[in-house]
C-alpha cells in the first residue's frame, strides 16, 4: 500500500471513530418527578392504578423507558395539605427536567415555586384556579389536561343523583375546606340551588382515615340524605374507605370517577382517566423532546362516561329507571 493511501485510510478511520463511539453511547437520561397529593409512591407505577399503567405504557410507546433513558422520581403529599409547600420546595430543588403535578392545587404550588421547570398537570378549570391565563395559550411553564369540573358537570351529576333517587332535600358536598372556598365550591352550591336542593359542605381538614370518619360521623347531625363527592384527587387514594363509609351511612352518592363505582359506589359521571393520562404522556413526550409548555394548549377532555353499580342500587333499595340504565356506558352487576 502506498504511503499516501495508508495515511488517508488511517485518517478516515480516526475520523470515523468518534462517530462510532457516539453511536454506541446511551441516550441522555431524562428525569421527571411525579407528585401526587396523597397516593402512595408505590401506586404511581406501571403496576399501580390503571391510569398510571396507561401513562407509562404510552411513555414507553413514545420511546421513554424507565430505567433505560428515563428516570422517574415519585413523591406523595400523604394527604397532608400543610405539607404541600414543603414538598414543592424539595422537588424543585432537585431540578428535574419536568414535573408531573397531579391536581390543580399542587400545580399552582409548583408554578409559584419555579418559572423554569416545565410542569404538566391534570386539573379542573386551569383558568379559574389561576394556573394559566388561557387554555389555548398557557404562556408560562404549565400545561396539561383540563377536566371541566364546573357548573355544567356538577349540575349533570346532581341531576343523575336526583334521577336515580327520590329528590334529596339536603345533599352533602364532600370536599376539603379549600375546595369549598374556591370557585369550584361556589359552582357546586350554585348547581345545587339550580336543582332546588340545599347543599351542605361536609369539609375535611386534611385527607386521612380519621378525617373521613369524623366527617361521616357528622352526617346524621346534618341530616344529609345524599352525597356529592368533589373531584379532588385525594379522594381516589381513599376510595375504598370512602365507599365503605357511604354504604354504612345508607345514603346514595354520586362520584366524579369510575374507580369509585368499581369498588362499590353507586354512580359516576366523569372523563375516562386512562385516556386523560395517555394524553398527559404525550404532553410529557413533547416537552422532553424540546417543546415549550407555553406553546402547548391545555387539552380539554370532552368525552364523559356514565357508570352505574346495579348491585349497590339494589342494596340501597333503589329501583333505577330503565331510561337511566339505558344511557349508562357501563352497568356493573
Amino acid at each position: 500500500m502506498k504511503r499516501r493511501e495508508f495515511i488517508r485510510l488511517v485518517g478516515g478511520v480516526a475520523a470515523a471513530m468518534p462517530l462510532a463511539v457516539r453511536a454506541q453511547q446511551p441516550a441522555k437520561m431524562k428525569r421527571i418527578a411525579i407528585v401526587h397529593p396523597s397516593s402512595k409512591v408505590d401506586d404511581l407505577t406501571i403496576n399501580g392504578n390503571g391510569r398510571y399503567k396507561a401513562f407509562f405504557e404510552e411513555l414507553t410507546r413514545l420511546g421513554h423507558v424507565e430505567g433505560k433513558n428515563l428516570a422517574v422520581e415519585r413523591y406523595s403529599g400523604e394527604g397532608r395539605t400543610e405539607r404541600y409547600a414543603e414538598l414543592t420546595r424539595h422537588v424543585v430543588s432537585s431540578n428535574p427536567d419536568l414535573i408531573f403535578a397531579i391536581a390543580g392545587p399542587l400545580a399552582l404550588s409548583f408554578k409559584t415555586a419555579t418559572t423554569t421547570i416545565p410542569i404538566v398537570t391534570v386539573t379542573a378549570d386551569p383558568i379559574a384556579i389561576g394556573l394559566v391565563p388561557s387554555i389555548a395559550h398557557p404562556g408560562g411553564n404549565v400545561t396539561g389536561v383540563a377536566v371541566d369540573g364546573g357548573l355544567e358537570i356538577l349540575g349533570k351529576r346532581i341531576g343523575l343523583l336526583i334521577e336515580a333517587t327520590s329528590k334529596p332535600s339536603n345533599a352533602g358536598y364532600l370536599a376539603s375546606r379549600s375546595n369549598w372556598e374556591r370557585p369550584i365550591g361556589a359552582a357546586a352550591r350554585e348547581a345545587g340551588k339550580r336543582a332546588g336542593i340545599s347543599l351542605t359542605g361536609e369539609l375535611l381538614a386534611s385527607f386521612n382515615d380519621g378525617e373521613y370518619r369524623r366527617v361521616f360521623g357528622a352526617l346524621k347531625e346534618d341530616r344529609v340524605d345524599a352525597i356529592i363527592v368533589s373531584e379532588e384527587s385525594e379522594h381516589l387514594t381513599y376510595r375504598e374507605l370512602l365507599v365503605e363509609l357511604v354504604a354504612k351511612s345508607s345514603v346514595p352518592a354520586v362520584y366524579p370517577y369510575r374507580e369509585f363505582v368499581e369498588v362499590g359506589g353507586l354512580i359516576s359521571y366523569s372523563i375516562d382517566l386512562a385516556a386523560a393520562y395517555r394524553r398527559l404522556a404525550n404532553l410529557v413526550d413533547e416537552i422532553l423532546k424540546g417543546a415549550n409548555p407555553a406553546d402547548i394548549p391545555f387539552y380539554q377532555q370532552t368525552k364523559f362516561e356514565l357508570i352505574i353499580n346495579l348491585k349497590t342500587a339494589k342494596a340501597l333499595g333503589l329501583e333505577l329507571p330503565a331510561m337511566l340504565l339505558g344511557r349508562a356506558d357501563e352497568v356493573i352487576e
